[in-house]
């Protein structure tokens, strides 16, 4: 089974060394990976904190796991499973020696390819980490690694979301608080959340990703992201229904007719962000009265304003 976990291989963390522990050739050789290539497959809870556990565990017993899983998406695999239990002293080594072998810069760019949505994530992290220990800070220039590459490019991905989120997301005001609604790819709370602060400082805010079923609350100047099983937004009001159909008809007036051109704004506003743009959507009495329009209706509806609406 190898050694033990405190062996002396996992005891070097942090510390310096000559001689090469671990990591992968620049050609993306797996051959170098390691001492060992294993067949096993880690099970971790799938927290930060586990998987540096797993990185522990990786180099204590100088093996490369076939794959890293956390709840809810491990797969079937003829390869032998070990659990990885989160211990916080693993962890904290494990974070401590990032910035001492790599940079800071590792260490926030391991963070957030944490966010990602890159299928296998956990062992490309773990693959990276083996070759910072190896090639110290070098490792965030080695772009032409297969595996460096593709988290560069993930991250990339995930910053890029974020920023477009900064600019589409349209809050309404419900009970004196700010609430909105997104459905990312990537987990981008916690990159939403300092943005937001400094943007709102006075303000109550609550983002909801829908995503994956979290709630990033401000209040009281004060940040907490956590799970929900169901959450749903509340119907708007009358008040909150009426500054959307302005917003609609600022949206519509403006335009120019001449210059439309959808393809651009697609690029520019990918059509995945629409369901929860307020410029886009259609509140559900809208669609009601469109089914079955009034006698009496009358032209209220011109430039996108809904019929029946009272300024």
């Amino acid at each position: 089974m190898g050694p033990p976990r405190d062996s002396s291989e996992a005891s070097r963390l942090g510390k310096a060394t000559k001689r090469p522990a671990s990591g992968i050739a620049p050609t993306g050789d797996m051959k170098r990976i390691g001492r060992v290539r294993s067949s096993m497959i880690y099970q971790y809870d799938g927290s930060f904190d586990g998987l540096l556990c797993c990185v522990f565990e990786s180099v204590a017993r100088k093996e490369v796991p076939e794959g890293v899983y956390g709840p809810g998406h491990f797969q079937m695999s003829m390869f032998e499973t070990r659990t990885i239990e989160t211990d916080p002293i693993h962890a904290r080594r494990v974070l401590a020696s990032i910035p001492k072998k790599m940079g800071r810069e590792a260490l926030d760019f391991v963070r957030k390819a944490f966010l990602t949505c890159l299928p296998e994530k956990e062992r490309h992290i773990v693959l990276f980490l083996r070759m910072g220990y190896e090639y110290g800070s070098k490792v965030m220039r080695m772009l032409a690694d297969d595996v460096v590459n593709t988290l560069f490019k993930a991250v990339k991905h995930l910053e890029g979301e974020a920023h477009l989120l900064t600019g589409f997301i349209r809050f309404s005001i419900h009970d004196k608080a700010l609430v909105a609604q997104i459905t990312p790819k990537n987990y981008v709370l916690p990159i939403l959340a300092p943005h937001f602060r400094g943007r709102y400082p006075d303000e109550n805010f609550l983002i909801y990703d829908k995503t994956h079923g979290d709630v990033l609350v401000y209040e009281h100047k004060k940040t907490q992201v956590f799970s929900v099983e169901r959450f749903a937004l509340p119907d708007p009001d009358e008040e909150e229904r009426r500054f959307r159909a302005l917003w609609r008809m600022f949206y519509e007036t403006i335009a120019v007719p001449g210059r439309e051109n959808p393809r651009c704004r697609m690029a520019q506003m990918p059509k995945r962000y629409w369901e929860n743009m307020t410029e886009f959507a259609v509140e559900k009495d809208v669609l009601v009265r469109q089914a079955a329009p009034p006698a009496n209706a009358s032209s209220a509806g011109k430039r996108g304003l809904p019929k029946g609406s009272v300024f």
